[in-house]
């Protein structure tokens, strides 16, 4: 006689996947807008269902038994397969999600974010926008843009806060620079955030400096420093390979840290799922 197989909750299967992808309880919790221990219980019941331990956890890291290795690719599978068979009998639409990211805040995390999300909702239409935070929060107020990921640059208390960024002065370590010359700067096209605050520090510290390079976006000023045409104000997140904080060497003031909020009024549940991929991601 055949034993019966395990019967598997979707959102039981769902839970793993995240925490697989998160690497972490209380990311996928919070993805799924549910607790750490409600996500624990629903782990240790498809454990039991399946017969074998999924996932190694330690205070300090969750990754992936054999068994959760061997189970990952299968578990997807199911997840899209219940997705297109809900989708055949609904009739429902692509989602779709645009989102606006800071070009200051549009680090290392975004090949991670971008798979992250194809992964979780494989008919998610992701479109993502990158531009000064000024223009993305003009965007979202205007209805444009669903969800903005940007720099607090005023007073506003909406939105919710994700980290905050650190910034210093960024050069090539063949730069070279004199205290009393003419500091030599890469920046952003105004009007931009960062360019401000950094030219504020740089008068009222009596330095004189000069644009040698404008860019139109932080990949551009961030090869200008790479070639040694100047320094630049960046968040250290985002500094090009091999740049060096030369702030202390050079005698340039300390600039200060920048608050990365989050601002969204979608409403869709799954493309709200999707969000807070987007924010723990950022975390």
């Amino acid at each position: 006689m055949t034993a019966a197989l395990p019967v598997m909750d979707v959102e039981t299967v769902r839970a793993f996947v995240l925490i697989a992808e998160l690497g972490s309880f209380t990311r996928a919790a919070d993805v799924l807008d549910t607790t750490q221990a409600a996500i624990s219980l629903k782990l240790k019941r498809l454990e039991e269902r399946i017969g074998c331990r999924l996932l190694e956890r330690t205070p300090r890291h969750v990754r992936l038994s054999l068994h959760g290795e061997t189970f990952l690719g299968p578990a997807r599978e199911l997840l899209a397969a219940h997705e297109r068979a809900v989708a055949s009998i609904a009739a429902e639409p692509p989602r779709r999600l645009l989102l606006g990211i800071s070009d200051h805040v549009a680090g290392p995390e975004l090949p991670e974010l971008i798979a992250k999300l194809a992964k979780h909702d494989p008919r998610l239409l992701i479109e993502v926008r990158i531009a000064a935070s000024r223009e993305l929060v003009a965007s979202f107020d205007r209805g444009e843009i669903e969800a903005v990921v940007v720099r607090r640059e005023d007073n506003r208390k909406d939105g919710q806060k994700l980290f905050v960024d650190r910034f210093a002065w960024f050069a090539s370590p063949a730069f070279r620079y004199q205290e009393g010359e003419t500091l030599r700067l890469a920046t952003l096209a105004a009007p931009c955030g960062v360019r401000a605050i950094a030219a504020r520090a740089l008068d009222e510290a009596k330095i004189a400096w000069t644009e040698v390079f404008v860019g139109g976006g932080v990949l551009a000023v961030g090869a200008a420093v790479s070639a040694g045409l100047g320094v630049a104000a960046l968040a250290r997140r985002v500094a090009p390979a091999g740049a060096v904080d030369v702030g202390a060497a050079f005698g340039l003031p300390a600039l200060p840290s920048s608050e990365v909020r989050l601002h969204s009024r979608l409403r869709d549940p799954r493309a709200r799922e999707a969000l807070r991929i987007v924010m723990s991601t950022f975390r």
